[in-house]
This record gives structure tokens, sequence and C-alpha cells, in this order.
């Protein structure tokens, strides 16, 4: 069995990466730490899993295990592997925005629609941010084919579990409820790591991704249209993405109408093409706390120990 551990255990990330390592076929899940919680039941917090678990959270951290999550605040995984040593043999799959660019580090950025060679023999994960995975996948085949010709326009919009936990003005009921609203219009933080893909893909490609993310209503899912300027036919760009996602595990391209219902509590990331005139218009949507964060951490995990990729990932979605 790989022996796990949660570092940092009171958020949604770290509540969804409990309920799939538990019962997860190949896992036994080790600690999960908390600084302000240590010694109190993980389901006093994680209340969905009341009845499920006994495991307390630790105070310590057992620096052997096999692989360690970090579902840390955005700046403080950097810090926390600064004071903490794992084994050499210790993978780490980290769901900050950390280690997600290139730089001084040995993190692989782990899309594995794009990366699965890679991730196989990492050590050290840099798992993609939930809008950069269904952005991403909804426009890196077109670069990957070196098909690129303009700029792309994107909207994408989030449920309120994409803000994290921590209660704010804009995650409170009162303000979400009835409510939509965009916010990091053009600078949100994970334009830059789909730029950084967009750029390995097609070296070439010199425009913008004009991005504009949204606060939705509801809980949890991201719901994302991407539209560019293609001069092939809509056959043409349908054979690059089904050729693209012929073998992948969680996505998948369909003739069908999308929406959130479909993905939601799943690893799942459907998209669907259209042709109006000369643009290219793609959907895709996916579930932002799974396939955005901790479902995609263990597929990532998976490929690493050479396991089926969707081991410990066969999900219901909430469709009714």
């Amino acid at each position: 069995m790989i022996k796990a551990g949660i570092i940092g255990g009171a958020g949604y990330t770290a509540g969804e990466l409990v309920r799939i390592l538990t019962y997860h076929p190949e896992v036994e899940l080790d600690f999960v730490y908390s600084t302000s919680r240590p010694g109190t039941p993980v389901s006093g917090v994680h209340q969905d899993l009341i009845g499920e678990i006994d495991l307390l959270f630790s105070g310590e951290i057992n620096t052997e295990v096999d692989v360690v999550f970090l579902c840390l605040g955005h700046g403080n995984s950097v810090k926390f592997l600064a004071e903490n040593k794992f084994s050499k043999n210790t993978k780490i799959v980290d769901l900050s925005t950390d280690f997600r660019m290139d730089g001084d580090h040995d993190f692989v950025y782990g899309l594995p629609e794009f990366k699965k060679d890679a991730i196989k023999t990492a050590n050290f994960i840099a798992n993609p941010g939930c809008f950069a995975t269904a952005i991403s996948l909804a426009i890196l085949p077109l670069a990957k084919a070196k098909k690129v010709e303009d700029e792309w326009h994107v909207n994408a919009v989030t449920g309120a579990t994409g803000a994290g936990v921590s209660l704010s003005a804009t995650t409170h009921f009162t303000w979400r409820d009835n409510n939509f609203s965009a916010y990091k219009s053009f600078e949100h933080q994970h334009l830059n790591e789909i730029g950084q893909s967009l750029k390995w893909l097609q070296p070439d490609f010199d425009s913008t991704v004009n991005f504009i993310p949204n606060r939705g209503n509801f809980s949890r899912g991201i719901h994302a249209t991407a539209y560019t300027k293609f001069t092939g036919s809509l056959e043409d760009a349908k054979a690059i993405y089904t050729e693209q996602y012929k073998d992948a595990a969680f996505t998948f391209v369909t003739e069908e109408n999308i929406h959130l219902k479909q993905v939601v509590n799943t690893n799942k990331c459907l998209l669907k093409l259209e042709k109006f005139g000369d643009k290219l218009l793609i959907t895709s949507v996916i579930d932002n706390l799974l396939k955005g964060a901790s479902g995609q951490a263990v597929q990532n995990m998976n490929l690493i120990f050479g396991l089926p990729e969707d081991s410990g990932l066969h999900i219901k979605a909430s469709y009714f």
C-alpha cells in the first residue's frame, strides 16, 4: 500500500483528498497534518465523513510517507518545504501556485493530458489551478497542432468553493446568493500558467489570452467558453481534439450540450466544439475541487506510482 499524508487539512481540497484517499484501493492515509486542530477528529471538520473514518488531525509529520499532498495557501508551500525535509523517496504533490511556473525547482507541471510521460518519472508535481485546467484542456490541443492563429477570448464562471473555505465578503451567502460578478479581468493569476503551456506547445504563439473570470452563485464547478479565429473546418478541429484525447482517462469530446451537472463530483472534463464563421468555440466544464484540484492530484499520484490512471476516481456525478 502507498502511504500518504496531507499537509493543511482543514480546507475544501484537503477534504476531497481525505475522501478519495480513504477509499483508494492502493492507498493508506497515514496522517492529516493541521497546526490549528491537532488531536481533533477529521470528521469534525469534514462532516461528510462522519461515520466513515476515525482519523484525528495530527500535529506531527511523518517524513517517511510515500507521497505527501500540500494543501497550503498560495505562497506557503515554498516556506513549508524549506522548513521540513522529507525522505528522498517521498513524492510531493503541491496544490498551490508556488511551483507551477518554470524556475529553479524540480516540480513538473501536472496536467496529465499533456505531461503524462514527465509525470510518470517525476518526484515533485505542481498541480494545475482550477481555471487553468478547464481552460488549458479547451485550448491546448490547437496549440499542440500549431494551429492557434489569433488571440483567445475566454469567459469562465466558478463556484463559491473556488475561493476556499475562509469566509470573505464575496463568499458570504447573502452576497453570493442570487448574484454574479466578474473579478481579476485580464489579470487572473492562472493566466501565467496557461500562457506558459501555450508557449511550450506552440513557441511562435505571440498573441494574448483575454480571460474574464466570474463568480457564480453555485457551490462547485467551472463552466468555461473559449473562442479564437480558426481557418480550418469544424471537422478539422474535431479531428485534432479527438486525436489528442483518444486515450485520456477523464477528458472527453462530446457532441452533446454540456453543463456542470455532468461533471460536478467527478474528475471529468467535457468539451464541446462549435464553429461560427471563422470562430472556433470550445466549451469546457469541470469540477473545480476534483479535476481542478484534488482529483487531478490523485490522478498524478496514480501515474507516478504506475497505477491505472483512474484508480480511486470512479465517482458518480451529482446529476440529479
